[in-house]
């Protein structure tokens, strides 16, 4: 690889890290080939970006960007590096985990940028796999503002159900009309003198 084309993969790789406030560095070391594309398939239809890259080229694309947040990363970059980058913070953990599931331990999370959060180690697997997703707080708090209201308008429901209940009683019970008698006629005026 020529200066230019490593100065070209470094910016690919500087673009992919300002437009994913995401990513995760795993290890694919002795994954087959058929892994890899069955691991690569897999996070394209997850709309999860899958790059491999030299370590070299990673630090240097992370350290163009004068940002301590990403200090805590360089510990990871050692062996077969492969990226992952998404828009959900759990997504590629969620790939990773049912992507061992009767494969081995590979491939091996090392370390990950969740926004401004650095999880370092394979042990951090979990945390990022439970990590709620920001339509999944949403659903949460929508969740829980509406129980409270439904419990308010149920029992308010409830309450009117009571009133109308103990109005309609009475109504019910009330004596049937009794008809009246028929209005008398008015007396026929007579023109008496008024007395004085």
């Amino acid at each position: 690889m020529n200066t230019a084309q490593k100065s070209e993969a470094i910016e690919l790789l500087k673009n992919k890290f300002s437009q994913y406030s995401n990513f995760y560095v795993t290890n694919t070391e002795s994954l087959t080939v058929a892994q890899i594309s069955q691991l690569r398939r897999t996070c394209f239809e997850k709309g999860v970006e899958m790059k491999v890259a030299k370590n070299t080229m990673i630090k240097k694309a992370l350290e163009s960007f004068n940002d301590e947040k990403y200090a805590g990363i360089y510990e990871a970059l050692h062996g077969v590096t492969a990226l992952m980058f998404s828009d959900s913070p759990k997504e590629p953990a969620v790939i990773i985990s049912d992507f061992r599931k009767g494969k081995g331990e590979r491939p091996v999370l090392k370390a990950a940028l969740i926004g401004e959060d650095i999880f370092l180690g394979d042990n951090q697997l979990a945390n990022l796999k439970n990590i709620k997703t920001k339509n999944e707080l949403i659903g949460e708090v929508i969740g829980l503002l509406q129980s409270p209201i439904r419990r308010v308008i149920a029992a308010l429901q409830n309450q009117e159900g009571k009133e109308g209940g103990a109005d309609a009683a009475p109504t019910a019970e009330a004596a049937p009309e009794t008809p009246t008698a028929p209005e008398a006629p008015e007396a026929p005026a007579t023109d008496a003198p008024a007395a004085e």
